[in-house]
């Protein structure tokens, strides 16, 4: 069933198409999402949806019944309250009747008298009433529901009650993530959603918007992402909508398919048409009325040809380069025992790493953990509260900031290059800044007027002049198209230095490192491979033990070793086993009270008051028991 359809929408900036004849449907359910590279018009195809845009000409059509939810990819959400009521807002209808049913249960309570009795009746109706509705909207588990959506997008229970106003700008963008996930609209509009999200969060979100009732349509680069949630992909190229049944790696080959089909008939045509000329020309020569009849007959029958444009392929992208102006030591970095913290604010201890020459490392780790303020201690901008942190010989270290914190938002984008490296001439700088995509009069705005991805490229064509041997990249892929991180995925495995990045692209991960550290609270934890590897050894640790534990140790220790593993897989399995009673003791506790509340619609039950509090009595004291056994459970999940 279509819910949402789009026919030719055109929108133009001045001279610029941004979307030309756009057309599509969204259907019930659908899992869409959408590509194309940076300024293609994905985010103002979205600000058309929601109407926050208006398109030039077009037609929209939204099923009336159906609620749109949008989040945008620079959303700051403002707010006095604290994240936990924030949420509430969300269900202020359950609220209210609340605080009804707790009115009424006063009423009911009340001594029953023949004066008071119709009053008494009416409460108990309306308490059936309104405990069916309660029921029926999920007055019962909606304070689950928080916890689970805020817990899954990282905010841990300290941090429920932290006013929003004192939130940082991604932090904010994960608690509007949170409230429009709790609101659950019929079609629900992504914009960039993983960008503020760590690994496990990303990992949630996807498991959450597979089992999503609703539609779902996801601008993203995330390409790990979209392979997991979509199951079709839209492409704007050149204003231009393509549609593909299927996730991201498979519009890939429809994609090659399609273009090399477009590409073959196109040039059919152009044979055609050369024929079709050198015969109109022949005839010409001849110069005879005959001739000259038959080759205008020719020439209207060409100009009534419908000629097809020469396919476009979306391969434009920013042409980086990595070198170095020095090799380095051998020895990159070395750090001993290192610890930071910030008030009682905790980050790590007992951090431990030794990088050589011509490493590519991914750093990993839950969002507030450290990374970011490691890599500070490593540039010497912070010092550690305790540690050894030792750079080798020669090393020239690169910083990529992913808040762009280095950019100066008032010059225009030739200015912040040049004045980074005067010793360029003009003309060096504009070759440098056109294999970014900065070509002609896009060289004069000012820094404040780019897109994320603008900002981004501006960052990395500095780095890459700056010739360093020791790149630290914090979340390089942040705001880039799909295009763009190929291209910065290829600069990176040519790089002739070290490279240490920040990274939530799992994508990105698999393609260009080699080792990967996830930071713990008391550790530095090493994995010798890329993300596909550290999470098949964080799933099946046995799996990879003997290679990588054993070695060097006697026969002895491993007996004990193994003889501890196998009390360990014990005891989980009995926690496992308890958890598996509880969730079955919840759900026969569940029917139980299920079938007390219909009770309470049955006439022999609320016409007798006696009846109907005794139901009363038993709903309640079953809830208690519910809300305990819960307990249990999250107890038990938590270990």
């Amino acid at each position: 069933m279509i819910i949402l359809s789009c026919k030719d929408i055109h929108k133009s900036y001045g001279i610029d198409v941004i979307l030309n004849k756009v057309s599509f449907n969204i259907n019930e359910g659908d899992k869409i999402g959408l590509i194309g590279i940076n300024g293609a018009g994905k985010s103002t195809l979205f600000k058309i949806l929601t109407g926050d845009l208006e398109q030039d000409s077009g037609e929209l059509f939204i099923d009336k019944s159906k609620k749109i939810g949008y989040l945008s990819q620079h959303l700051s959400l403002e707010s006095s309250l604290t994240i936990y009521e924030e949420m509430l807002t969300v269900f202020n209808d359950l609220i209210d009747i609340e605080y009804k049913l707790n009115d009424l249960e006063v009423k009911m309570n009340e001594p029953y008298t023949e004066d008071n009795a119709h009053i008494h009746e009416k409460a108990i109706k309306d308490y059936t009433t309104l405990t069916e509705i309660y029921n029926h909207r999920g007055g019962y588990v909606y304070k689950g529901e928080i916890n689970r959506v805020l817990t899954g997008l990282g905010f841990l229970h300290i941090d429920f009650d932290k006013p929003i106003n004192i939130l940082s700008g991604g932090q904010k963008t994960r608690v509007a993530l949170c409230k429009l996930l709790l609101i659950k609209p019929d079609i629900l509009l992504l914009d960039e959603p993983t960008n503020h999200l760590d690994l496990d969060a990303i990992e949630w979100l996807e498991e959450y918007l597979k089992e999503y009732k609703g539609s779902v349509f996801i601008i993203s680069h995330d390409r790990y992402f979209l392979d997991a949630v979509t199951d079709k992909t839209f492409q704007l190229v050149n204003g231009c909508m393509n549609m593909y049944n299927g996730n991201y790696s498979k519009s890939l080959d429809l994609r090659k398919k399609d273009y090399e089909v477009q590409l073959k008939a196109y040039n059919l045509q152009q044979q055609e048409i050369k024929r079709q000329e050198d015969i109109i020309k022949k005839f010409k020569s001849f110069n005879r009325e005959k001739s000259i009849r038959a080759a205008e007959s020719r020439q209207k029958a060409l100009d009534k040809i419908e000629r097809l444009d020469r396919p476009v392929e979306d391969t434009i992208s920013a042409r980086i380069t990595f070198e170095t102006s020095i090799k380095s030591g051998n020895d990159v970095l070395y750090i001993e025992n290192l610890s930071k913290s910030f008030g009682e604010k905790h980050l790590f201890s007992n951090l431990n790493l030794d990088i050589k020459s011509g490493q590519i490392s991914a750093l990993i780790g839950e969002n507030g953990r450290g990374k970011t303020t490691l890599f500070k201690i490593i540039m010497d901008k912070l010092k550690p509260d305790s540690g050894v942190k030792v750079l080798g010989k020669n090393v020239f270290l690169g910083y990529y900031d992913q808040e762009q914190s280095d950019l100066n938002l008032n010059k225009t984008v030739i200015d912040e290059v040049w004045d980074a490296f005067p010793n360029l001439t003009q003309t060096e700088i504009r070759n440098y800044l056109a294999a970014f995509l900065f070509t002609g009069d896009d060289v004069f705005k000012e820094i404040h007027t780019l897109s994320g991805g603008e900002k981004c490229k501006i960052n990395l064509l500095k780095l890459m002049l700056s010739k360093a041997n020791f790149l630290l990249l914090d979340e390089p892929t942040n705001h880039l198209d799909i295009m763009s991180r190929e291209a910065l995925e290829d600069a990176i495995l040519n790089y002739d230095g070290t490279v240490l990045l920040i990274s939530h692209d799992r994508y990105f991960l698999n393609k260009v490192v080699d080792k990967i550290y996830e930071l713990k609270e008391d550790e530095l934890k090493e994995y010798l491979g890329d993300y596909s590897y550290y999470i098949e050894k964080k799933k099946n640790p046995l799996r990879f033990e003997l290679e990588e534990e054993n070695e060097g140790k006697t026969k002895t220790q491993i007996k004990l070793e193994k003889k501890k593993k196998r009390e360990e897989e014990k005891l989980q399995k009995q926690k496992k086993l308890e958890i598996k009673n509880l969730e079955e003791d919840i759900a026969k506790k569940e029917t139980l009270l299920e079938e007390l509340q219909n009770q309470l619609c049955k006439e022999e039950i609320y016409s007798n008051p006696q009846k109907s509090e005794t139901v009363n009595k038993d709903i309640i004291n079953l809830q208690e028991e519910i809300n305990i056994l819960y307990e249990k459970w999250e107890e038990l999940s938590d270990l």
